[in-house]
């Protein structure tokens, strides 16, 4: 078994951080709760079928997923916090396994959905934990990097997770694929067992205290938008099969293409969202963000509504949807930084809560305008994603101008 280690002093001068390590070990885990949790937009109607619903229905389970997480994930804070690091990784890393490997299984709606409830639970156990435990283990000018190393887990998720499981949906079948990102869990597993250190849990941070942040001007007025800008662009993300369809981009091999190019977005929308932040601020690359998304989503309306045809136009609108949509959180989170910097880790934690209820929310009423077409489900993102840049305007200026007064 592995024995308990401490990270290396900040004074340390080996030029490669040993505390790197278990972030690269971390993101393997992270990396099967983001296919976990976005795969399920790959096979979406091959699933309805399978257990009887409409596609909208079995979009709630998406829905459900990023609501349990969004709830769940301040309150299991709190009651694990004495578990040891390793156990509480490995534990959820094992059930979110198992949780696949029900859902794959789930011969009804209602097993699934209990499959779906039991991830989300391991998920935000998981994820929120890893992140603080890289942290740990690095020295203090190398937690940026290893944050990034376990955060970029779940971009490769999105980039590579859900075309894959798409693929092998495809070939095998949905099931095959929820079994693969149970094999996948499994594995993370076994290498969080092997060799994570052990680190002691710590005292909880009451609930109340975790919430208190809430109450700051600032953070109210970012928390919101996450919501909706997330919502924005998860309203035709969830049913990214039928609505691709309906612009003309369908089969075994378009449809992973065209989500490989909004992985590609995904990721060059949250490295650059980064840099530009700096440079720009962050009020200016939400804003271009959020017309970029709505003139994405425009385009998109236009090719539903006159049922064009054009691949490469798809594509490109593909990548612009994934890289608005992901620019938002590296701005968003220098904004709640900047709005409650004694209590970071806190207002992290809540805006990961806040996107996985606007993931929530967006997979609703995706399902509520899928009925009436295509076009229907493209004109209601880009109508969220212009009411998400009227929100940050006005917050904005309200912000600048408390400011000035005190």
């Amino acid at each position: 078994m592995p024995t308990t280690v401490k990270p290396p002093p900040p004074n340390a001068t080996s030029p490669t951080d040993p505390g790197l390590r278990p972030a690269a070990v971390l993101a393997v885990g992270t990396f099967a709760v983001g296919t976990d949790a976005f795969v399920t937009a790959g096979f979406l109607p091959a699933m309805a079928g399978s257990l009887h619903v409409s596609t909208a229905a079995a979009g709630q389970s998406v829905s459900l997923f990023a609501a349990v997480y969004a709830l769940a994930s301040p309150l299991l804070a709190v009651a694990t916090a004495r578990l040891p690091r390793r156990t509480l990784l490995l534990g959820a890393l094992l059930l979110l396994a198992a949780a696949n490997a029900l859902s794959a299984l789930a011969p009804t709606y209602p097993v699934l959905l209990v499959g779906r409830t039991l991830a989300a639970l391991a998920a935000a156990a998981f994820t929120p934990t890893a992140g603080a435990t890289a942290a740990a283990l690095a020295r203090a000018e190398s937690r940026g990097r290893a944050l990034a190393v376990v955060i970029g887990g779940l971009t490769a998720a999105t980039a590579l997770g859900v075309p894959l499981g798409r693929v092998a949906a495809a070939g095998l079948g949905w099931r095959a694929a929820l079994g693969a990102v149970a094999v996948l869990s499994a594995l993370g597993a076994l290498a969080v067992g092997l060799t994570l250190p052990r680190i002691p849990g710590g005292e909880p941070v009451p609930l109340r205290s975790r919430l208190a942040a809430l109450r700051r001007p600032g953070v109210l007025r970012v928390l919101p938008l996450t919501v909706l800008g997330m919502a924005a662009c998860y309203v035709p993300y969830s049913y990214s099969v039928p609505v691709l369809a309906a612009v003309g981009v369908s089969g075994r091999v378009a449809v992973p293409v065209a989500l490989v190019l909004y992985g590609a977005g995904a990721v060059a929308g949250n490295l650059l969202s980064g840099r530009w932040t700096d440079r720009l601020g962050p009020v200016r690359v939400l804003t271009s963000g959020y017309a970029t998304m709505a003139v994405a989503f425009a385009a998109l309306t236009a090719l539903a509504a006159v049922h064009a045809r054009s691949a490469v136009a798809v594509g490109v609108l593909a990548f612009l949807w994934g890289a608005s949509s992901w620019c938002q959180t590296p701005a968003q989170q220098h904004r709640l930084l900047a709005a409650a910097p004694e209590q970071a880790p806190l207002v992290v934690s809540l805006n990961s809560s806040a996107i996985y209820l606007g993931i929530g929310a967006g997979t609703v009423l995706g399902g509520l305008a899928l009925p009436h077409g295509a076009a229907a489900v493209f004109v209601l993102a880009a109508v969220l994603s212009c009411g998400a840049a009227v929100f940050l305007r006005v917050t904005a200026a309200r912000g600048r101008a408390g400011a000035t007064s005190t």
